[in-house]
């Protein structure tokens, strides 16, 4: 397949932006203006006199306005030890950052065009500039006593809230050397107070906030040498990491099949990739007429991350749940993160060529849902353009996505698989991706998001009701659909410990070091196996559950340290067009028992629960959406329908302790210590009772389902999808597999298709042969080797440094 420009430049090698920032003394360097950057950067923020004027932009206006004044009356109402009443200062950095976050507030609606009579005044700066040099001199300025709590607050909170204020207000020139000088002290883990592309605080969208920040600084003290160092820093999260050469040891950032990967190991496209998409764009539109850039490469490159990497992930408007970390325990996820995308991509569309600036334009329309808040995004004029694009009838809504998708996101173990009407999203671990975040209070009970926990996504539905923060307040953390786990209750960190992280200085355990991230904070898989191949439209995953990193590091690890062993299993999802055909082999626990949950729905207090059944399938509607499971093999499995009321602080301990009430479906098998089993069944998104009644069992036939192989052929489809995960011949009717990979092979009326992947990462060649069939390639693949044996047609596929790509081949009759 041809590779288009933008896909080109949506993945690119680090060396190809050594020269993205031009460098000083060129001609077109010299005419740089750090003055623009400003000018830029101000209209983001406050708006401009012709966005603020519009209608559709008003009620953003009036909400920057009334956050203004209700933080101008918290100044005057401040008691001892408080720029603004309520936020006691000394001990708290949440409340430092956030009286830094007020006095921003206030400054936008002091500084945005069309400004209030009663906020653009000389007091309310002055009020803006003292409330600066007060913070500064009180609970900022001593680096000796600062840096408590959490290092993010110093090295990239305050310094957002600081550096826009500057620029806000016009400080004068002795307030602005002042506050950089502290903040560049404040990088602690950077280098000379600057950036150190070495550190692992400075990677991914860290890394574009620091630098963010660092360039209007320089713009603040018209220094051109540190905005260019900041822009080459920041430009380094653009480039595609290559596993196999990474820079600076960091594994943070995009990677060329569209995963994001923040926090070394955690899967987080939802989060902080919603981050920084925003702050790259901003640095798209703060440089624009300027000279420090050159070319318009990174806004292709940002393209590839939308075409690539978000859309896959949005459905009806709602961010899936499979990468947000800890974030799935915020109330404001879901739709909320897909404002955050939309507003980047209408800004981004402004710099695209025309046709890419059109299907961004369709995407964005497509993807805002009519009760989109546009009021959320960060600047008016984005407001303005958003407006703007919702009005053109001639921009017709389209997705990027084609209606029938499957995505293998193999470097952060996720696949989504789309279908009109339904997507399924399903979260997996390795010893290469965690198994769940838990960090500062945010997700207590995650121990098996990252343990084989899908995601039925039906059209027309409000996601609210069936997933998000409501999902996880009710649903019990051991019973999350698609997770087998042992019977046996697990303790949150806090209940553990009786503080947000395990803390033992002296065992190298302090609150942001690396011993409480790697067996505390996001904790790994030990399987190598996890990860499936794509063909066309259709999918094969496999994965082998295992303890986490933490459990198998338990003699090294101190006494008092708590850690839970996993039960096993051996797990596959075949991807298709009305089903999803998952297998488990090997599932049980020696001393425990085990219970597997094949589905998990929520519905409100109210809905029409119901739950019908025969002898092969059983069916769930909430008189809305229905899902229907078909039983491949008999199974004993238990349906119940629960009322449950928990708070939403639950799951995070700065949530409000608002209760939630839901009914909660699940389907569950459970099963006694000792003994291992097997399940085989397919969820059929949206079935009625007739279409189940007239399920054809043989439609699907079950081949294998082992934990040596599980493999299953559609006869419709003509198509064998298989997961192999031990050393050895796997032999399946037409397909013979040598060793562990992840094959699906379909069989056309004049054509052969063969789709191989390695889950492991670590194959060199993978060999599949397809027995008393002579054939060739219909097009030469320099990754795949075709053989004409004595026995028919063997297909070498060098996986070698593929990192679990597909790798594709059609094959046609030798005569």
């Amino acid at each position: 397949m041809e590779l288009t420009r933008r896909r080109l430049l949506s993945f690119v090698p680090a060396t190809a932006l050594l020269t993205a920032v031009r460098p000083a003394g060129t001609a077109a360097a010299a005419t740089a203006d750090p003055g623009q950057l400003l000018t830029n950067a101000i209209a983001i923020y406050a708006g401009t006199a012709e966005s603020n004027a519009r209608p559709e932009v008003a009620a953003k206006v009036a909400a920057i306005d009334s956050t203004a004044r209700t933080w101008l009356s918290a100044l005057d109402r401040a008691g001892t030890g408080q720029l603004f009443a309520g936020l006691s200062l000394g001990t708290s950095d949440p409340n430092l950052s956030s009286s830094y976050q007020h006095l921003y507030e206030i400054a936008l609606a002091y500084r945005r065009p069309g400004a209030a009579p009663d906020l653009h005044t000389p007091a309310v700066r002055d009020r803006i500039a003292n409330g600066l040099v007060w913070l500064y001199d009180n609970y900022y300025g001593d680096q000796s006593t600062g840096y408590y709590g959490n290092w993010f607050t110093w090295e990239i909170g305050i310094s957002t809230f600081v550096s826009k204020t500057l620029a806000l207000i016009d400080a004068p020139a002795d307030l602005v050397t002042t506050y950089v000088a502290s903040m560049d002290a404040y990088l602690r883990n950077g280098k000379n107070g600057d950036v150190d592309l070495d550190s692992r605080f400075h990677t991914g969208a860290n890394l574009v906030d620091i630098t963010a920040n660092r360039v209007l600084q320089g713009a603040l003290l018209n220094d051109d040498a540190r905005i260019r160092k900041a822009l080459q820093d920041q430009f380094t999260v653009f480039a595609t990491v290559d596993p196999y050469n990474l820079q600076h040891g960091v594994t943070d950032g995009y990677y060329a099949d569209g995963s994001f990967i923040q926090h070394a190991s955690v899967a987080y496209t939802g989060s902080y990739g919603k981050g920084l998409l925003s702050r790259v764009v901003q640095t798209i539109k703060v440089l624009a007429g300027t000279e420090y850039a050159q070319g318009d490469d990174l806004v292709g490159v940002v393209q590839g991350w939308v075409e690539h990497g978000f859309a896959p992930l949005i459905f009806e408007g709602w961010m899936m749940e499979i990468v947000k970390g800890r974030a799935v325990s915020r109330t404001g996820t879901g739709y909320d993160d897909v404002a955050v995308v939309v507003e980047a991509i209408v800004d981004l569309a402004d710099y695209a060529a025309g046709p890419d600036a059109a299907r961004l334009k369709a995407f964005a329309k497509f993807t805002a849902r009519p009760t989109i808040n546009a009021n959320s995004f960060v600047s008016p004029v984005s407001v303005g353009r958003f407006a703007d694009l919702k009005a053109d009838a001639s921009i017709v809504p389209a997705d990027l996505n084609p209606a029938a998708l499957s995505t293998a996101f193999n470097a952060m173990d996720r696949t989504v698989h789309r279908r009109p009407g339904y997507a399924f999203a399903l979260a997996r671990n390795s010893s290469r991706i965690s198994k769940y975040e838990y960090m500062s209070g945010e997700n207590l009970l995650p121990w098996f998001q990252g343990d084989g926990a899908h995601y039925l996504y039906l059209s027309g539905q409000d996601q609210t009701q069936a997933f998000g923060i409501d999902y996880f307040t009710t649903v019990s953390p051991y019973a999350l659909g698609g997770v087998t786990a042992p019977v046996q209750t697990r303790k949150s960190v806090p209940e553990l410990y009786g503080t947000a992280y395990y803390d033992n200085a002296a065992a190298g355990f302090t609150a942001s070091s690396e011993s409480q991230n790697t067996y505390v904070y996001f904790p790994v898989g030990t399987n190598v196996y996890s990860g499936g191949a794509t063909l066309d439209a259709y999918g094969a995953v496999g994965w082998v559950q295992s303890d986490d990193f933490a459990y198998a590091s338990r003699a090294e690890l101190p006494a008092d340290f708590v850690v839970y062993k996993n039960a096993s299993a051996t797990k596959s999802w075949f991807l298709l067009d009305d089903e999803i055909v998952v297998l488990a082999a090997g599932v049980g626990d020696g001393t425990r028992p085990v219970t597997t949950t094949l589905d998990t729905r929520i519905a409100s207090a109210t809905a029409p629960v119901d739950v019908s059944r025969s002898s092969r399938w059983l069916r769930y509607t909430d008189g809305t959406v229905a899902v229907g499971y078909y039983f491949l093999q008999a199974a004993d499995v238990s349906a119940q329908v629960e009322t449950v009321t928990r708070s939403r602080r639950v799951v995070r301990t700065s949530n409000p302790d608002t209760a939630v009430t839901k009914q909660v479906f699940a389907l569950t098998h459970a099963q006694p210590p000792g003994r291992k089993h097997t399940l085989a069944y397919a969820l059929v998104p949206n079935a009625t009772e007739s279409a189940l009644n007239s399920y054809q069992h043989n439609r699907l036939t079950l081949l294998s389902n082992t934990t040596r192989l599980q493999a299953i052929q559609h006869n419709g489809l003509r198509l064998t999808a298989a997961n192999s995960f031990s050393p050895g011949l796997h032999h399946l009717p037409g397909v013979t597999i040598d060793g562990p990979a992840s094959v699906l092979v379909r069989r056309q009326a004049s054509a052969v298709q063969v789709a191989v992947s390695d889950p492991t990462t670590q194959r060199d060649t993978i060999t599949v042969t397809l027995p008393a069939q002579y054939l060739k390639p219909a097009t030469a693949t320099e990754a795949v080797q075709v053989t004409r044996t004595a026995i028919g047609t063997r297909l070498t596929f060098t996986t070698h440094h593929t990192y679990g790509e597909s790798l594709a081949i059609t094959l046609l009759p030798a005569w």
